[in-house]
């Protein structure tokens, strides 16, 4: 028999007020903690613990180093890769279980929305409690988290074997994930919680998919330490543009620091502008709350990113600028989904 959304097993037919608001609640749940794995990573990076954890255990890796004999060795295998010989060569154990700390967190967090994900989907897909039409949904964006699973660790092996660090190519694709994984499922949550809206087209489109790029783009500056480099706002030096702009050709944007923060920093204010007129629309709509909450949200992000920058990205500022972008983008959404649902 040939399953589709509307007769895939665990799907009912015809779904009580109770089921929607049952599996409303445990979406939620899963949001906030794909929101908080978002900001332990960024954490993460900030704090330079990514690669301290070279092995990968899926099933075991659960449990941390539980005897001293345990911590040496996960200690002697970080002493043989890149970042240690070059970097942190004079690192002793108890700096170590710092930066071990934030990745296993890190990790164990992806675990935990995993089993989050998969067991409330399993009981109410048994029970026959997911609203019609959504059960191919959930399964896709059970896929897509286990697929995260595999994104991290590929970026992780990145800086394990000649160059200490992480491709800024992997980083940005593992950030960019997670971020697609949070704006499923608010969008699933407000499906449900509101009504069905349209797939967002046009203007709203184009909104989000700047905003993407930007977050992307702040990825790049991330995986390159750019961030570090002319710390000074609305100048990059002696003008508007850096000196370095363009130096590597069709890889510049990518691969030049200077360049890449130049980027950040220009589709940062287009997607202001791009906000606000969103915000406009959303008030005219007559949903103020959704207008007004995204406009803070954006010159929330957008002061954050100033300072971050000024400060020469401390942990503190990061982080917050990590986590602003989240809300931005949920604050985006909520904004967009309404509007397409008035459409």
């Amino acid at each position: 028999m040939r399953y589709t959304a509307k007769t895939l097993p665990g799907t009912a037919p015809a779904s009580k007020p109770s089921h929607h608001s049952a599996v409303i609640i445990w979406l939620y749940g899963v949001a906030m903690m794909v929101f908080t794995m978002i900001v332990v990573g960024g954490i993460t990076r900030l704090t330079e613990s990514g690669l301290s954890m070279v092995e990968w255990r899926p099933l075991i890796g659960m449990l941390p180093p539980l005897t001293e004999a345990e911590w040496m060795r996960v200690f002697t295998l970080y002493q043989a890769t890149p970042e240690y010989i070059h970097i942190n060569f004079d690192m002793n154990l108890a700096q170590f279980k710092t930066i071990f700390f934030w990745e296993y967190v890190h990790r164990v967090l992806g675990r935990l929305i995993g089993l989050a994900f998969a067991v409330p989907l399993f009981i109410f897909a048994w029970r026959r409690m997911i609203p019609q039409g959504y059960g191919w949904r959930l399964i896709a964006l059970l896929c897509l988290g286990g697929f995260q699973g595999v994104i991290g660790w590929w970026m992780v092996k990145s800086g394990l074997v000649d160059n200490p660090a992480v491709s800024q190519y992997r980083l940005a694709t593992h950030l960019g994930t997670a971020l697609m994984i949070l704006g499923l499922l608010v969008w699933t949550i407000l499906d449900l919680q509101d009504g069905r809206a349209h797939h967002p087209g046009g203007h709203l489109m184009g909104v989000m998919g700047l905003l993407a790029i930007t977050i992307i783009a702040g990825a790049f500056v991330a995986g390159m330490d750019a961030g570090k480099l002319y710390n000074e706002y609305p100048f990059m030096g002696d003008g508007l543009v850096p000196i370095e702009y363009g130096e590597l050709g069709l890889k510049d944007a990518f691969e030049n620091p200077a360049s890449a923060q130049f980027h950040h920093r220009l589709l940062a204010v287009v997607v202001v502008l791009g906000v606000f007129s969103i915000t406009r629309r959303a008030i005219t709509s007559g949903l103020q709350s959704r207008g007004y909450a995204v406009l803070i949200a954006v010159l929330v992000q957008f002061l954050l990113g100033i300072l971050t920058l000024l400060h020469a990205v401390p942990v503190s500022l990061g982080t917050l600028h990590q986590a602003g972008a989240a809300i931005l983008l949920i604050t985006v959404i909520w904004a967009s989904h309404g509007l397409s649902r008035k459409a």
